[in-house]
């Protein structure tokens, strides 16, 4: 079912809302072009950024002659402004997504309010859905008031979208319009809701939505308010604190590595992925940050809702939002993707994958969380020891390795050093807190790991610690030696590697992953960008080998990449341009570790 085509924006013209179940993207140009509905892992309504003609979007457009516009946040909030300036008028447009109370569900709605500032300006609003990934039909029935529209895909759900607004709407082909003039400082307001098919409760009319602006902004600033942290970069870690706050569920408390897929790590090409799940390492990383700054609740959301997955089964590297298991890679054959970017991926393969690392991540934040916040309980303590007996078995099996290398299997440095990390980290919570445990094996297995990866992972000819045993190449992934406290900063083994790293995966303050073109390492055809979180990884392993000026200039150029509201995807192009999905979690919290460690620094001096 097409529509009249939508130019396709830059990654990164692009802000979010969302209301802790779902995000929205907003271009610069006021139009909502991907959305999941209601929640991260649920099919599209909106996917107008991965198909121009066929994946549905919801705009605004203000009829402006050659007008500029400029996005910006509500400070310390998630609710985003839209600006259009021209020389007949300019106009603003807020968006935000209510946020309900913990213990209720939320009704997934987004609002929308419309205003002049100056001049008579007339705005055209079209809505236009498309159901499961814009492969379901759907019907459309006008109120009659005509201010209100219900939305009801055709064997797909129980979920109904509702349009209410206070301006006159209309029907054109199933899809919702309203045209309108506002004078100066004269508002309108447009309302997107799910509501069930089965509802019998009286639902809420445009004025309820009017005024629940002042209380979101009240509950996102009550949320920025707890944060402990009082220090340098103070702004874009909270900006990007508020970013990881919405990918993280507030029902489930399990946090998604971004809310969207497809989007292209090289355009044109294959290397398009489905993120919208939550990968046990990018969640332990995102409750590491939370934990630095003092957002507890969030991390202790997060232990429970791993603590019953650690209960019932082995853990996974992988999971739904809710906790199951994630579906299988499927390929959305009628979606011809971003510009033309195929195949557009549902599903990740890499839930079958084995990767060794997740053990390490998981236990360091466990410790982190027991000895800065709360002290764990034993019966948790009983699950992290089944978690060391899988390290203790699986530390030396090949693995697919942190970058889920859809090639052979290899003893990957980062996932050896991973498994340190979860013994090293396993024995200080036993030691600090006394819990019993097999003192000898535990030690004997840790100092083993750490001889594996001093000796057998060097290569004397590179003077470097390489990607996998035997490989002749670096990865970027090493730049955590010093992170996780595997070996001291100013080890001249380590500044060394340094040095191979600066050679081999550096261009100025971006980073590449890995040199993919030398080797065919990950089995994938294509060339991809410099991965923004490798960046902060090497800034951060700057600061602790005491060069702090160069970290600083370093860091300060890489915000620079970030896009206008200092939002990251996961790579950069080569003309600096955002690719990968958007935003991604890991970037942000790596940037927030970064920031933190930037500050630790400068204190000192």
């Amino acid at each position: 079912m097409k529509h009249q085509e939508r130019p396709y924006q830059r990654i990164e013209n692009y802000g979010i809302i969302g209301n802790l179940e779902t995000v929205a993207l907003v271009s610069l140009t006021g139009s909502i072009d991907f959305m999941c509905f209601p929640r991260f892992d649920s099919p599209t309504i909106f996917a107008a950024l991965l198909d121009a003609t066929k994946g549905g979007y919801f705009s605004v457009e203000p009829e402006l002659k050659d007008y500029t516009s400029k996005q910006l946040y509500i400070p310390g909030t998630a609710i985003l402004l839209t600006r259009y300036f021209s020389d007949q008028g300019i106009a603003e447009l807020t968006d935000y997504m209510p946020i309900a109370d913990v213990k209720k569900e939320t009704d997934c709605t987004i609002v929308r309010k419309i205003k002049t500032i100056r001049g008579d300006i007339t705005f055209k609003v079209n809505c236009v859905p498309r159901f499961d990934y814009a492969a379901a039909r759907h019907e459309a029935v006008l109120g009659k008031k005509k201010n209100e529209i219900i939305f009801t895909p055709v064997n797909d759900g129980n979920v109904q979208l509702r349009l209410i607004a206070d301006v006159p709407l209309r029907l054109k082909h199933k899809n919702g319009y309203a045209e309108f003039t506002l004078r100066e400082s004269e508002v309108a307001h447009i309302v997107l809701q799910a509501v069930k098919k089965d509802n019998k409760e009286p639902l809420a009319g445009i004025g309820y939505y009017t005024d629940i602006y002042h209380e979101t902004i009240t509950k996102w600033r009550e949320w920025v308010g707890k944060s402990t942290y009082r220090g340098h970069y103070g702004e874009l870690i909270q900006r990007s604190a508020i970013t990881l706050k919405l990918l993280t569920s507030m029902k489930f408390g399990s946090v998604v590595a971004a809310p969207t897929f497809g989007i292209p790590e090289t355009l044109g090409g294959n290397r398009n992925w489905d993120y919208r799940f939550t990968w046990i390492r990018d969640a332990a990383f995102t409750m590491y940050a939370f934990l630095k700054l003092g957002f507890y609740d969030e991390a202790t959301a997060f232990m429970n809702w791993i603590f019953n997955l650690c209960t019932e089964n082995k853990l996974q590297l992988l999971y739904n939002i809710d906790g199951g298991k994630a579906g299988s890679e499927q390929v959305l054959k009628h979606l011809d993707g971003y510009k033309g970017s195929k195949p557009v991926r549902i599903g990740n393969a890499a839930a079958g994958q084995r990767q060794t690392d997740i053990y390490g991540e998981l236990i360091d934040t466990v410790y982190i969380y027991n000895k800065s916040y709360e002290p764990i309980t034993f019966e948790f303590w009983a699950l992290i020891r089944k978690q060391v007996e899988c390290v203790i078995s699986d530390w030396k099996t090949p693995d697919h390795g942190i970058w889920e290398i859809r090639n052979e299997k290899r003893e990957f440095l980062h996932s050896r050093l991973m498994c340190w990390v979860a013994m090293d980290r396993a024995i200080k919570i036993a030691q600090h807190r006394s819990f019993p445990y097999p003192e000898t094996e535990w030690q004997t297995v840790r100092d083993e790991i750490y001889n594996d990866i001093y000796h057998n992972f060097w290569n004397e000819e590179l003077q470097a610690w390489v990607q996998y045993k035997g490989a002749k190449t670096v990865d970027a992934a090493a730049l955590l030696m010093p992170l996780t406290h595997f070996i001291t900063p100013l080890e001249p083994r380590w500044l060394s590697t340094m040095k191979v790293i600066d050679r081999e995966l550096r261009l100025d303050v971006l980073i590449y992953r890995y040199r993919n073109h030398l080797e065919k390492i990950d089995g994938l055809d294509g060339e991809e960008g410099t991965f923004n979180m490798c960046s902060f990884w090497y800034i951060e392993a700057l600061a602790k080998c005491g060069e702090l000026d160069l970290a600083i200039e370093s860091f300060e150029k890489m915000i620079g990449y970030a896009n206008h509201l200092g939002l990251f995807s996961e790579e950069l192009g080569k003309k600096g341009e955002h690719l990968g999905n958007f935003p991604q979690a890991f970037t942000h919290l790596a940037l927030i570790s970064a920031a933190v460690e930037l500050n630790k620094q400068m204190s000192r001096v």
